[in-house]
């Protein structure tokens, strides 16, 4: 019994001790701590801003001295309408002047500093020096360069171009030979032989005249050379006493005493004076001059008669006319160098220099024009044929004869020539006293300007 009580006692004891231990802690898991949001700056959007604009270009005029023996100036103003379509701020004041003022008074402002931006011109030795250089300009020097004649480009220091090619050459009125009932002869005929036949078909249909020839030196130069003359010499000098020169003066004489020719057309001294006005209204049978006189043939004959170009008669010299033409240039005392320079750029380009030969009727001087072909404006006949002649009659230039009009002296012959083939004409002088004469005049002007 006590040892039952002994147990109880022991199993009592134990519960007590169980009962009084503090509780074990109740494991749990870590609470997560919140993850910390790293707060991070959005990089600054850039502020639009509109792109940097070029200054407003301010308006710009440029100045262009412009003569025309025909229509060139009515051509060329729409041409130089889209210029300004396609260029806003560049204007074109196209100043159309007497040929004159191109001669006299062109290269007096020039030298002033008084000139134009631009101008056309045919004295390209007046203005030497004076021409702003283009292939430091255009967009593309090389094009400028290939398709221009480079004697020509050379003459104009790259300052411009030649718009037209032009080429002297007899003109007839065929409905007069048909009414003489003379054959027109071909290539190969000589100056005497036309002068006997123009003389021939006059009496048969009571013409008035027979033959003339403009009063210049110009239009003298390509039938002299024909009869053999050598103008510019090996040295690169003027010679007039030659025997070509001696016979076509002599001929030109002949035609002068006999009544062949206008007495006004050489003895009044106008430097203007051109045998085209005769043959116009019929009342010459040929004419020398050249192939600027195209289109006013085609306006001011209409159908009053038929007419054609003949070949350049032959001579000693062979059959040569005389190259020549107009440049539009560029002066170098603009104030405006690159607007100037992308007109010039614009003009001698194939699509805008085809449209004004198509319109002018002009031979093209543009390589590119001239193997391309140019669609000229006209459907008359004799137009396309006299364009025809002119053509044929490119490959027959004697060397003189391309580089007569280019020669930095050429003024010194054109300028006195006609005034003492005049004199010599009316008796004042005679052959001998005019060549002499004449070469002096020429020596002189060249001294005069430092040659």
């Amino acid at each position: 019994m006590k040892v039952s009580k002994l147990l109880l006692l022991v199993v009592l004891m134990a519960m007590l001790l169980a009962a009084c231990k503090p509780a074990a802690p109740v494991v749990t898991e870590e609470p997560v701590k919140p993850t910390e949001v790293v707060k991070t700056e959005e990089p600054e959007k850039p502020v639009e801003t509109e792109a940097p604009q070029e200054p407003a270009k301010e308006p710009v005029e440029l100045r262009f001295t412009y003569y025309a023996d025909g229509i060139e100036a009515e051509v060329m103003r729409p041409l130089l309408d889209k210029f300004t379509a396609e260029n806003p701020t560049i204007t074109v004041v196209l100043d159309v002047v007497p040929y004159q003022t191109i001669d006299e008074q062109l290269p007096v402002q020039v030298e002033t500093g008084q000139g134009p931006d631009l101008a056309r011109i045919t004295n390209f030795a007046a203005y030497k020096g004076k021409y702003l250089d283009l292939r430091t300009l255009v967009s593309d020097p090389d094009y400028y360069q290939a398709n221009f004649p480079s004697p020509i480009l050379s003459a104009l220091d790259f300052g411009g171009f030649p718009d037209t090619l032009t080429v002297t050459g007899p003109y007839i009125n065929v409905t007069l030979f048909e009414q003489a009932g003379v054959a027109i002869p071909g290539e190969g005929t000589t100056w005497q032989e036309w002068t006997a036949l123009a003389t021939e078909v006059a009496q048969a249909t009571s013409t008035q005249y027979a033959i003339g020839i403009d009063r210049t030196g110009h239009r003298v130069a390509g039938p002299a050379m024909s009869m053999g003359a050598t103008l510019i010499n090996a040295d690169g000098k003027f010679t007039v006493d030659t025997p070509g020169f001696r016979e076509f003066v002599t001929l030109l004489k002949s035609w002068q005493d006999g009544g062949l020719m206008p007495s006004e057309l050489w003895l009044v001294g106008d430097s203007k004076n051109n045998c085209i006005d005769w043959i116009k209204t019929g009342e010459m049978v040929m004419c020398m001059t050249g192939s600027w006189q195209i289109n006013g043939m085609a306006n001011d004959v209409g159908d009053a008669f038929d007419w054609m170009v003949v070949p350049n008669p032959t001579g000693a010299g062979g059959s040569t006319g005389v190259a020549g033409g107009s440049a539009v240039v560029a002066f170098a005392g603009t104030k405006h160098p690159e607007e100037t320079a992308k007109l010039m750029e614009f003009l001698y380009a194939e699509e805008n220099y085809s449209a004004f030969s198509a319109g002018t009727l002009a031979l093209p001087a543009h390589k590119g024009v001239a193997e391309s072909g140019v669609a000229f404006k006209t459907e008359n006949p004799s137009v396309l044929s006299a364009l025809s002649a002119y053509t044929a009659e490119v490959p027959k230039l004697q060397d003189q004869a391309v580089g007569l009009n280019v020669h930095p002296f050429a003024f010194a012959y054109y300028r006195n020539s006609a005034n003492r083939i005049a004199q010599y004409l009316s008796g004042e002088l005679t052959l001998d006293e005019m060549l002499i004469n004449l070469q002096s005049d020429i020596d002189k002007a060249i001294a005069e300007a430092g040659g």
